[in-house]
């Protein structure tokens, strides 16, 4: 867990409504459509952002994603540090909010 880390394990996010998340064929992408653009996602963002339903925690999310990735037990502080950054990121650009 990163100090500076804006981003509680216990923590429930959801992908805001003025985005559609979606796979667009066209671009052999996940994306994030908005009024005013899109965002074509890499694999990993993808990957997180499939999983930010409003139900599963943070925590739930970097243990999905290890089990999913690697069976290395040390890889899980590096998933749960690169997950949080993500949505940290995600949350300051209005992509994601957090779930009540």
């Amino acid at each position: 867990m990163t100090e500076t880390s804006t981003i509680d394990p216990g923590e429930r996010f959801e992908i805001n409504p003025l985005f559609m998340f979606r796979w667009e064929e066209t671009q052999s992408a996940f994306v994030l459509l908005y009024p005013e653009g899109v965002v074509k996602l890499n694999g990993t963002a993808a990957e997180i952002l499939k999983r930010c339903t409003g139900t599963a925690t943070v925590a739930d999310i970097v243990r999905d994603l290890t089990r999913q990735y690697t069976a290395d037990a040390g890889a899980e502080t590096r998933i749960e540090d690169g997950v949080r950054k993500f949505l940290e990121v995600s949350h300051a650009k209005g992509w994601i909010r957090r779930k009540a």
